[in-house]
């Protein structure tokens, strides 16, 4: 089999390249007239960065669980970038948007608004423990920024301990924090005190863990903290977006590590929040509480940009300091946006729906594996789930090249999804989605993988 042309610092990483020969191919055969001298247009007047721009296609419309894209063709979407719990342009929130349009489209500072009142009293009586305090801000990465901030201002200290694989965001502070080489490298100096360990994987773990997470990584970062003696925070993904689904112990083992030596647990639950793995919050899945939460994407359900920072109550601390002040910190709209967004996923039954699709869309996936050797590992959590390609079973030899191939097979038959890490084909669908479509995108899943082993 060919083997992969590309610098294997950018493909472990948490979206696939736009700049790999495969890319190209899938253009020159995919592409007519019209969206060529569009995406030519585009690439003429963007910077152009990797896992974006140049881009792949052009879209014209997206509704539900489909994209559709210049050419008028339909496909799948199992990518979303992580935003579309209620599918495209859900019908509840397009109207709640509209209704706010009209009766107030902004929000000055030194102002509030009913709208925003009303969603950080929801926020607040939805996130578990004493988690009730928030602030808004215009993305993700902004609201880690603010929670780095809170953290320091809590503790007088600025270490921190966060994992290597993960991401939070690509400012320069949570490029810092984060762990994926293609945002970090030659972008330095980053932030000074951001140490790295190893995270929750345990197939890929220093450790050799094997099939069962011995929770050495979680005792590990106890052992640093000691060691470090003045961190500020642990900071790291619930379950990585990829996904790690980390083992039922590791939470609370890293929760009492963080209390025994003075540090703050921030969660980052930006793509994971709101139902996609089958509760509110994933943390719910490891009975703990963090000191903060981060949420995000799909907040804004699916239209609009919103992040939230949701702390305990003892760290409002800081009144004297501006830990965000952004411009559209309480916009009404994004606001009315969110609070429709939970009002469907309350409403319409979203979370046991998550739970119970993804339980069937499991035992698919693992009948798969069955079937396709070139399917090294299934996993999943509520409509999260992550199929990993390899060479070899025995070796795990990660299978970086027939991953692609993949990829771009699916999207030639109406199928899209990101590709982690290289080898990771991470599918997560709206919260929505009909399980005649489940069963859609999974055949033509097999029917790629197939393909792609044959040498098709």
């Amino acid at each position: 089999m060919d083997k992969p042309s590309q610098d294997i610092d950018a493909l472990r990483s948490e979206g696939d390249l736009n700049v790999s020969p495969r890319r190209q191919v899938w253009n020159d055969a995919n592409i007519d007239d019209e969206t060529s001298a569009m995406l030519d247009e585009d690439a003429r007047l963007f910077l152009h960065q990797s896992l974006s721009t140049p881009c792949l296609n052009v879209l014209k419309s997206c509704e539900g669980t489909t994209l559709e894209d210049n050419q008028g063709r339909r496909i799948l979407d199992f990518h979303g970038n992580s935003v579309h719990q209620l599918g495209f342009a859900n019908p509840r929130v397009l109207q709640a948007i509209k209704d706010q349009l009209d009766d107030l489209s902004f929000c000055t500072r030194r102002y509030t608004n009913q709208t925003a009142i009303d969603l950080a009293r929801k926020l607040t009586e939805l996130a578990p423990g004493t988690l009730d305090k928030v602030l808004f801000a215009p993305g993700g990465a902004e609201a880690m920024g603010m929670a780095l901030k809170l953290a320091r201002a809590a503790t007088g200290r600025f270490k921190t301990i966060s994992m290597w694989d993960a991401f939070h965001g690509a400012s320069l502070d949570t490029i810092s924090i984060g762990g994926e080489a293609i945002f970090r490298k030659d972008a330095g100096p980053l932030l000074p005190g951001a140490e790295h360990v190893p995270p929750p994987d345990n197939r890929h773990c220093p450790w050799e863990c094997g099939d069962t997470c011995t929770l050495q990584c979680a005792k590990y970062i106890d052992y640093v903290l000691e060691k470090e003696g003045d961190v500020a925070a642990v900071i790291a993904e619930t379950v990585r977006s990829t996904p790690y689904i980390p083992a039922p112990d590791y939470w609370r083992i890293v929760h009492e590590a963080c209390d025994r030596h003075g540090a703050l647990l921030i969660l980052d639950e930006i793509p994971t929040c709101l139902g996609r793995t089958g509760k509110m919050f994933a943390i719910e899945h490891y009975g703990i509480v963090p000191d903060m939460l981060v949420i995000g994407k799909g907040l804004g359900g699916g239209v609009m940009p919103l992040a939230a920072l949701i702390a305990k109550s003892d760290l409002n601390i800081a009144p004297d300091r501006a830990l965000g002040h952004y411009t559209h910190e309480k916009n009404p709209v994004a606001c009315a946006a969110a609070l429709a967004a939970i009002a469907c996923i309350e409403e319409d039954g979203l979370l046991p729906r998550s739970t119970e699709l993804g339980e069937y869309a499991l035992d698919k996936l693992r009948a798969m594996q069955q079937r396709q050797p070139l399917v090294g590992d299934v996993r999943g959590i509520g409509l999260l789930m992550g199929v990993e390609l390899v060479r070899d079973r025995s070796t795990g030899e990660r299978a970086i090249d027939e991953a692609e191939q993949v990829m771009y097979a699916a999207l030639e038959r109406g199928l899209n999804f990101k590709l982690s890490m290289g080898n990771v084909l991470t599918l997560a669908p709206p919260l929505t989605i009909a399980t005649a479509e489940l069963d859609t995108a999974f055949d033509i899943l097999e029917s790629c993988i197939a393909d792609v082993s044959a040498g098709q």
